[in-house]
Order: structure tokens, then sequence, then C-alpha cells
């Protein structure tokens, strides 16, 4: 999804470049090539800075073209050729594109920083994925709640999250995906979502649909993201692989570097708590 207007890649479910476009059916049961139960290696610190410097180029990029519209808009809105509403939604676009800039300039300077000294810890990374909070308790208690009811590692959810919309609920892509979990139209409305921006029904249905992914490719998480990210259509069309975006294989590599690993162990049953989050 060059989704997010701070963070997000801009293929949002279903939606890929001019190139192609992928399809957003689901399917209850697709035939899986030799091979996709293997998972692909751990991306290094090196690969983690190169996608950071491509999502960078690529946001470089289109904040002089989204200028220019914004200063026909400003033109057109002049002579009353269109109304406020889309003189409003230009400038806010613009405004969301040089954000997405400046945070993917934050992500460069702190992946330059040194690695701080590793103390050997058999628990350490489950304090890691136990310690994560996206700063509003609600928002992580919804997010705990829908993952162990769904079976889905909710660390993987907040790592979603944070690349889709860094955690901001009024989010919304110039593609049209909305909310904490950046769901397109249809995607949402597969997925008995009425409103993406209600916290609940965004990762509700976010974590649905991720779940849907990970069972259709056999808990491939990469493939998983990228069928989020660019639809499952596409993964399905290049032979149960990332597909060539530049976007996707770049928000892809960012969420397993955060996350740790590229397969599924996430429970089979049912965790859920007593009492949904209010």
């Amino acid at each position: 999804m060059v989704s997010f207007v701070l963070a997000q890649p801009a293929l949002a479910q279903g939606t890929a470049p001019a190139t192609a476009t992928p399809t957003q059916s689901v399917a209850a049961e697709t035939q899986k090539p030799a091979g996709l139960d293997q998972p692909s290696a751990v991306i290094s610190s090196g690969d983690y800075k190169n996608s950071l410097n491509s999502l960078a180029t690529l946001y470089q990029n289109e904040v002089p073209r989204l200028e220019k519209q914004n200063a026909t808009s400003k033109d057109l809105y002049k002579d009353g050729l269109i109304s406020r509403v889309e003189m409003e939604t230009s400038n806010k676009t613009l405004a969301d594109a040089r954000a997405k800039v400046e945070e993917i300039e934050k992500q460069i300077a702190d992946a330059n920083k040194p690695a701080p000294i590793a103390v050997a810890d058999s628990n350490s990374s489950i304090a890691l994925n136990n310690s994560w909070t996206t700063r509003n308790a609600r928002i992580d208690g919804l997010i705990r709640y829908y993952g162990n009811q769904q079976g889905v590692d909710p660390y993987l959810i907040f790592c979603l999250m944070s690349q889709e919309s860094k955690f901001t609920s009024g989010a919304i892509s110039p593609k049209g995906a909305q909310g904490l979990m950046q769901l397109m139209p249809g995607t949402a409305a597969r997925y008995g979502v009425t409103n993406s921006y209600d916290l609940a029904q965004s990762i509700s249905g976010g974590t649905r649909y991720l779940k849907d992914l990970l069972k259709m490719f056999n808990g491939r998480i990469d493939l998983a993201l990228a069928g989020y990210n660019a639809g499952e259509g596409a993964v399905i069309k290049y032979g149960y692989n990332i597909p060539p975006y530049d976007e996707t294989r770049n928000y892809v590599k960012l969420i397993i570097k955060r996350y740790g690993r590229t397969t599924s162990q996430a429970p089979t049953a049912k965790t859920e708590p007593s009492t949904k989050p209010s």
C-alpha cells in the first residue's frame, strides 16, 4: 500500500503498480508448488539498510509529483473548478508524502546507529516480543485480544501495524487504504468492517485477513505480508513468491527484520481473554 501516510507502502491490498494488477479473491484451496514450506533467510543488516534507502528514494521521488499536482489543484480551486474538500485532500496527500520522507529518514538514521552490545539471555527474544507497546493501552489490548482470538502472534500484528500506519487510527493512503491496519474498502467489506477508522473493527478485520493469508501460504510470514501489501493474487501470480514490486519487497524486508522470523509459530488453539478491551 504506498499506503499510509507516514510509513506505508503503496500497494494496498490488491493494488499493484501499473505493470500488474493483482486480484483480491481469497482462494479456499490452492495448490502450492514444491518448496513453499521452506522459509527464506532472515535478512541481514545490510539488506535492511538497502531496503530503507530504496523506500526513501521512492518516497522522495513521489513528493515533486504531488507538489505539481497540489499547485494545479490550488489554481483550480482559485478558479472555482474544484471544491474545498478536493483542495484539502490534495494538501493532505502532499503533507502525508512529506511526512513519509521524514519518517523513513529517521529510520535510516536509527539503522546507522552503532548496534548495542548484546547480553546473552535465553529469554531475550521472549522479552522482546512481550515488551512491545504502541503507547496506547487500548490499542495494545485490542492487538492482544484479536491476535489471541485468531491465533496470530500479537507481536506480528504490532510490527505490521507499525509499518502500515505508525499506529495512527485516522491514517488514509492516496490509494484509499484506511485506519490502523490500512484496509482497502473491498478488504474491509470482505471482513465485515463497516468503519475502518474504528480501532476494534480495524484491528479485528486486519487480523482476520492476516490469519487467512498465513493459512493460505502455509505459515510463510513473508508471503503473507506480501499478500497483505500487494494482494494475495499477486503472490500466486508470481509462483508463490514475493511479487517483483520494490514497495512490496522492501515492505516485507522491513517487517521481517523487526519481527525476526519468516515462519509462523502462532498457537493453534484460541486463548482469547474473557473480555474484550473497552
